[in-house]
């Protein structure tokens, strides 16, 4: 039974880089994307082994504490 999660971010800050390509199988721990705040690298992880159904912003995108990321789906 699968089941949606909301990939949110931790701080505010700018989408390096989008690491997990959609649909992609994940594991558990896998990175999805980095996230870039006040200077340091910050991976947003996999909550459990699934999928990354759909990215809400692209890179570059400024983004605010705690906004919805991507739609993730845990198998």
């Amino acid at each position: 039974m699968s089941q949606e999660i909301e990939i949110r971010t931790d701080t505010a800050g700018t989408l390096l880089k989008i690491v997990a390509a959609p649909n992609a199988p994940l594991a558990a721990g896998d990175d999805i994307a980095i996230m870039e705040s006040m200077k340091m690298e910050i991976p947003l992880q996999a909550p459990a082994a699934g999928f990354v159904a759909e990215f809400f912003f692209d890179e570059g995108a400024l983004l605010e504490e705690d906004a919805v990321l991507a739609r993730f789906v845990a198998s």
